[in-house]
């Protein structure tokens, strides 16, 4: 069987082929839903209650082999082609009789033509035998003999194709085609020419047109050039307000709530960014599986756009236990029990409790103990708002201190845009103390700390390109000891991939902090600046970089510089390989001076999970000092930054 376009010069071909771009998009999401097993529950790679019997629920069940041959074509198309063959993805699962082979066979056809367009590839050949006959010549009461039945797929992908006369027409003819990656000689993949018009429209809806769309496409073949001509028309249709939003799917959370979350008022002009920071916020809220936000397809009698908010809820009570190891911090433990809709208004009630360095002192009373009570309430002051309290007990015992703490505070935290926010808080904080310093010190801390945070990296747990920037102040006053200070901090990090799959990203991350205002001395030690370990520079041990004291126990400082660099390299579509360089040091006075800076290189490997990277790194002090270990080890979920 022969399957290609037919010639540029009919009317039908552009049709045929504007059709075949919209299902080659349809056909990849089909795709990935397809492509997820259909029993069982899969962790890790491993899967648990999978039922032996693969042909329970299946009429007439028929084995088959397969075989797929894509010809000339390079490595990277030839695994696009497997992937999208349902054919050779469900293989091992056999299928409802004779027919059921035939109708799989049918649809991988127009799977595998889908694969081929997304290349710009127009005059592939897709060739499909069951025992040797073409499936276009097999009637659909076909019967085969064999068991299992043999199965036979040729493609021969043909040239690409680059793009032609790329125009513009309707309400979007004043818009550059570049703009939108539509240059001639450039990539003619179907889904290249589908995200232009998507990115067409969305620019015409950032006017304040919510019901603008594309009127016409005239997509032709040149099969004598190897070009696609283009050609895209869109109608802008009138500039609207928001009308009612209507909500769907609510039950324990209140409707009115999740409509006011939104933040989409009545006759305010009408913007997508509107409805993705509507789905964003709401999403945010962890009371919600799925959340939808769309518009109408027409104006209501005022001339305003209604807009319909769906969601799933999710269970409100949560519960989860976590751990981490290291060779130098030892063993830690904590678990968590959560309330995410304590009121009907995304209330959120948390209790969660460690402990840790467990296995890196003998003496169980030099554990560290950590317990707390958290309440955060939404919307308390617009949409973007969010109130938050918390009380907190430490009891630990670094290298550097012993401290026991209760500290209490309560903040606002403010939204500014998709990708900044800013909080403030008012907090307490009664500390014991024994540090090189002091011993059985009493501090009760009363500070104001600020923070303005700046977020646009792709992806929260593991990001491949953008950056994020942090800046911390928290002016102190100790009311037991008379002290006045200011602690400052900033942090950056960023992201960017160097090949166009994403397949090895560079990444880096500074980070600064300083105290003015008071002697190392005065300062309590939990509050000074240390440096070493797992999220610092790894290859030393927790709290091991900087000065030290008696015993050569680490006294903190006032000052704090750090740095790392890593290479994320995928080495398949779950593991990873990462070496990786950081560096830090503490000084005793308010600004680094750099006099003792120390390096630690080590390399890591990670394991991508629907819930973040599992991550292992090993690393040694590259400038090893009297104490420093000979080498670190460090386990834990997510990128190191």
């Amino acid at each position: 069987m022969q399957w290609r376009p037919p010639n540029s010069s009919s009317t039908s071909a552009a049709l045929r082929i504007a059709r075949l771009l919209l299902s080659g998009m349809l056909c990849t999401t089909s795709l990935a839903v397809a492509a997820q097993p259909a029993t069982a529950f899969e962790f890790l790679g491993f899967k648990f209650f999978e039922r032996d019997d693969d042909e329970a629920g299946i009429v007439d069940p028929r084995r088959y082999t397969v075989s797929l041959d894509v010809q000339g074509a390079d490595p990277r198309l030839a695994k696009k082609l497997n992937d999208a063959s349902q054919l050779v993805t469900e293989k091992d699962r056999p299928v409802s009789g004779s027919l059921g082979l035939i109708t799989r066979a049918r649809n991988d056809r127009e799977r595998l033509v889908a694969a081929l367009y997304e290349e710009a590839r127009y005059e592939g050949i897709v060739t499909i035998l069951i025992e040797g006959k073409s499936i276009d010549d097999l009637p659909a009461d076909a019967e085969f003999g064999s068991q299992p039945i043999p199965v036979s797929i040729t493609v021969d992908p043909g040239p690409p194709f680059v793009l032609g006369q790329v125009s513009l027409g309707g309400d979007a003819a004043g818009l550059s085609p570049e703009a939108f990656d539509l240059v001639p000689g450039g990539d003619a993949g179907s889904v290249r020419i589908l995200k232009a018009e998507k990115d067409i429209v969305r620019k015409l809806k950032e006017q304040g047109r919510p019901l603008a769309t594309v009127t016409g496409r005239d997509v032709i073949a040149d099969h004598n050039t190897k070009t696609l001509d283009v050609a895209i028309s869109v109608g802008a249709g009138p500039i609207a307000g928001y009308g009612v939003a209507a909500v769907d799917g609510t039950q324990q959370v209140d409707r009115d709530f999740t409509a006011y979350m939104a933040g989409l008022e009545p006759g305010r002009i009408y913007s997508p960014d509107d409805l993705d920071a509507a789905r964003d916020r709401l999403t945010g809220l962890a009371v919600f599986n799925s959340v939808a936000v769309t518009e109408a397809d027409a104006l209501d009698a005022n001339g305003n756009i209604p807009t319909k908010i769906t969601v799933t809820e999710r269970k409100p009570r949560v519960f989860g236990v976590g751990a981490t190891l290291s060779n130098t911090e030892g063993l830690g433990l904590e678990g968590y029990w959560g309330h995410r809709n304590l009121f009907g208004r995304a209330e959120k009630l948390r209790i969660e409790g460690s402990i840790g360095r467990i296995g890196a002192d003998t003496d169980i009373g030099k554990l560290n103990y950590n317990a707390a009570i958290m309440f955060e309430k939404p919307g308390v002051v617009g949409p973007a708002s969010r109130f938050f309290a918390n009380a907190r007990t430490v009891f630990e015992h670094p290298d550097a201190y012993d401290r026991f703490s209760s500290k209490a505070s309560v903040g606002l935290a403010y939204d500014i845009s998709k990708s900044q926010s800013v909080s403030g808080e008012f907090s307490v904080d009664y500390s014991k103390i024994t540090d090189a310093f002091v011993d059985n010190r009493q501090y009760l801390i009363v500070s104001t700390p600020l923070q303005y945070a700046l977020d646009n990296r792709d992806e929260k747990l593991n990001p491949t390109e953008g950056f994020r920037m942090l800046a911390y102040a928290e002016p102190a006053y100790d009311t037991i000891g008379g002290t006045t200070f200011v602690k400052l901090r900033g942090e950056a990090s960023a992201y960017q991939a160097l090949d166009a799959r994403d397949q090895y990203v560079l990444a880096g991350r500074v980070n600064l902090g300083s105290i003015l205002g008071a002697g190392v001395e005065e300062i309590p030690a939990d509050r000074r600046f240390y440096a070493g370990g797992g999220g610092s520079v790894r290859g030393y041990a927790y709290q091991g970089i900087g000065p030290k004291g008696p015993d050569d126990k680490p006294t903190g400082g006032l000052s704090l510089f750090e740095t790392s660099a890593e290479l994320r390299m995928a080495v398949t579509e779950n593991f990873g390989v990462v070496p990786f360089v950081d560096a830090g040091t503490v000084s005793l006075e308010e600004f680094p001076d750099f006099s003792d800076l120390k390096f630690g290189a080590g390399v890591g490997l990670r394991y991508l999970t629907p819930f973040g990277p599992l991550r292992i790194d090993a690393a040694v002090p590259l400038n090893k000092g009297h104490g420093d270990p000979d080498f670190g080890i460090y386990a834990g979920v997510g990128q190191a930054f």
